[in-house]
C-alpha cells in the first residue's frame, strides 16, 4: 500500500507520496512523474518519499517547512536512522533516479550525482 501524506506547514498544501517497503519503493521508482522529488536517508535504509511539484513549481521552489516534513518523514521510516539524532537525508528530482537490471529491489542510482542535494 502507497500512502499518501497531506502536508500542511505551508498554503496551499502539499502531496507526499511513501512506499511501505521496497516493493512498494519499486512501484514508486517505476511510476514517478517528472515532477516528482525523491527523497531518502543518505547511506541508510529508508522509505522512498515523493513530494508531487505544482505546475511550474521547480526543485528550487520547495519552501524549507516541506523539506523539512519531508526529511522527517524518510527519517522516522528508518530502521536505523530513526534512532539517531542527526541523518542526512539527499532528495533528486524522480527523472535524475537511475535503475538498472543489476539493482536490488527498491535500489537506485542517479544519472547525475551533481543533481543530488543534501540535507540535515
Amino acid at each position: 500500500m502507497v500512502f499518501h501524506f497531506i502536508s500542511n506547514v505551508v498554503s496551499p498544501e502539499v502531496l507526499l507520496f511513501m512506499g511501505l517497503d521496497k516493493h512498494e519503493n519499486e512501484e514508486l521508482i517505476r511510476w514517478g512523474w517528472p515532477e516528482d522529488v525523491w527523497f531518502h536517508v543518505d547511506k541508510l535504509s529508508s522509505a522512498h518519499v515523493y513530494l508531487r511539484l505544482r505546475p511550474g513549481q521547480t526543485i528550487d521552489d520547495i519552501p524549507t517547512a516541506v523539506l523539512e516534513d519531508a526529511a522527517q518523514l524518510v527519517k522516522a521510516n528508518s530502521i536505523q536512522g530513526c534512532k539517531m539524532n542527526d541523518v542526512d537525508v539527499v532528495y533528486t528530482m524522480w527523472s535524475n533516479l537511475k535503475k538498472t537490471d543489476s539493482m536490488e529491489v527498491g535500489q537506485v542510482g542517479f544519472h547525475k550525482d551533481k543533481e543530488v542535494r543534501k540535507i540535515r
